[in-house]
């Protein structure tokens, strides 16, 4: 069981930028390879970034690749998404999400627990 709570959402212009963070409590964070997500409304939950459980690789979707950069801190338990060059179309709720050992990387159905979400809104 890992209980996760983003943060650092809110309202950027365009071409601005943001950092998430997912605080990571209960089992060690560290054994989790960890993602962000993101759902807009109307839309289905859509894969966003990953990171392998010691951070070495990453993975990205390919409308944030190149703004967006996921990584992981294993001593302060947290998951980061840095996001820069913002687009309106990148508007939407953000989700943190812990999968097991082996899981897929890069869908919803690969990940076991999920934080609340936080809103990022990108006007343009």
């Amino acid at each position: 069981q890992v209980q996760l709570v983003e943060s650092g959402g809110g309202l950027v212009q365009a071409g601005g930028s943001l950092r998430l963070s997912c605080a990571a409590s209960g089992r060690t964070f560290s054994t989790y390879g960890m993602g962000w997500f993101r759902q807009a409304p109307g839309k289905e939950r859509e894969f966003v970034a990953a990171i392998r459980r010691s951070g070495g690789s990453t993975y990205y979707a390919d409308s944030v690749k190149g703004r967006f950069t996921i990584s992981r801190d294993n001593v302060k338990n947290t998951l980061y998404l840095q996001m820069s060059s913002l687009k309106p179309e990148d508007t939407a709720v953000y989700y943190c999400a812990a999968r097991d050992r082996g899981a897929d990387a890069v869908t919803v159905s690969g990940y076991d627990y999920w934080g609340q979400g936080t809103q990022v809104t990108v006007s343009s």
